[in-house]
């Protein structure tokens, strides 16, 4: 069984909601979520805030969050997963924000960087990535990496 499907499992099981915020991934994450069946009774709201202006204004990401780390943080990230859960009345969430290139990246944040941030039940956790590849191949790795995340905390969260 396959991420998503192990995810919309437990979602049903436990009668819980989950929402998705996608930058880099633009909306990858809430494409595969949406390809298993029974996912209408757990998914609540996909948003993808591609923009800094789209990332405060639907997720509540702070403006000084956005001066001070950036969007590709894992500040902006947690702020993120927090707001969509927020925005979307969910349990949980799934977001991305990162730099899928192939231009954009710096020395201090490079092509591949990928913050994952999750939120479940009240607490949030955030993971740095690297990935390598062109930009198709950090998106999709990156898409499949926060599935993972999020199924590794709703399976700790079970426990």
């Amino acid at each position: 069984m396959i991420a998503e499907e192990k995810i919309v499992e437990i979602l049903l099981r436990r009668g819980l909601k989950v929402a998705t915020a996608e930058s880099c991934t633009g909306g990858m994450i809430a494409s595969r979520l949406v390809n298993v069946p029974g996912v209408s009774s757990v998914f609540e709201e996909g948003y993808i805030t591609y923009s800094d202006e789209a990332k405060q204004k639907l997720l509540g990401v702070q403006e000084e969050t956005l001066k001070n780390y950036s969007a590709v943080s894992s500040q902006t990230a947690a702020e993120m997963a927090q707001g969509a859960v927020r925005a979307a009345g969910a349990d949980c969430s799934v977001v991305t924000t990162g730099i899928a290139g192939p231009d954009g990246g710096s020395a201090k944040k490079p092509v591949g960087l990928v913050y994952i941030g999750t939120w479940v039940k009240g607490k949030v956790t955030v993971t740095e990535c690297h990935f390598a590849g062109d930009r198709m191949e950090v998106r999709n790795s990156a898409a499949q990496r926060a599935l993972e995340i999020l199924l590794e905390q709703l399976e700790a969260e079970e426990k």
